[in-house]
């Protein structure tokens, strides 16, 4: 839960699976939780752990990446969408990025800030380069026409996978965290990162799976370190 203890609060972990659920076109509830005053039920069932977390048959998933797993394999067509992106280079694509902005955003020291945050464009721009890299089914074998930069909308193509579900969230609080607290905005000249935010927020599944940006904020109070 958020800082009022019932709307939705900054977990770019719940969010991922908040955004699989509505793209497999399962009804669920949420139900926020306030981590303050964990009720026993939820206490008993992951000892020492905080959402999310499923049970299933009576075994808990703790590990998100478990979970997606999980929930990619039962909720599986003709029934439910595939979500898997078809590119495996898609799910690596800017898994450096929510790292080198942590470091940037942690550091307390004016003499460290210059290097974390060209750091932290090294990472942007290779995602930045990959989504603007035509991916092989951009490219027509028969066509004399050369496509060199992608038109594509996502990670993997038109289509929102499980590689987003993962990324966006975490771009989403880069975007607020960084402009809030170190007036970081991510550059224009990245057409791509540009683009993909762009179509993004577009898509009901990302932007009503959101927190408020006021609860990102809050989330980062005590972690984003004033400068010395």
């Amino acid at each position: 839960a958020g800082s009022d203890g019932e709307s939705i609060g900054n977990c770019p972990f719940s969010q991922r699976l908040f955004m699989i659920l509505w793209l497999k076109g399962v009804i669920f509830n949420v139900t926020t939780v306030d981590l303050k005053r964990k009720p026993a039920d939820l206490q008993n069932l992951a000892p020492g752990t905080n959402p999310p977390f499923m049970t299933f048959d009576g075994e808990v998933k703790t590990d998100v990446n478990k979970i997606e797993e999980f929930l990619e394999e039962k909720l599986a067509p003709p029934r439910y969408p595939k979500l898997a992106p078809k590119h495996p280079e898609s799910n690596s694509a800017g898994n450096d990025v929510f790292a080198k902005f942590s470091a940037f955003i942690k550091n307390p020291r004016k003499d460290a800030n210059e290097n974390l945050e060209k750091s932290l464009l090294k990472a942007l721009k290779k995602l930045d380069n990959y989504l603007n890299s035509p991916l092989p089914d951009e490219i027509d074998a028969y066509s004399t026409e050369e496509i060199s930069v992608s038109s594509r909308k996502f990670l993997d193509g038109d289509e929102l996978t499980l590689a987003d579900c993962n990324l966006l969230p975490k771009l989403h609080i880069i975007k607020v965290v960084a402009k809030k607290y170190r007036n970081f905005h991510f550059p224009p000249e990245m057409t791509g990162i540009s683009r993909y935010l762009k179509n993004a927020y577009a898509r009901d599944e990302f932007t009503n799976t959101c927190p408020a940006d006021q609860e990102i904020e809050y989330a980062y109070l005590d972690v984003a370190k004033r400068m010395k």
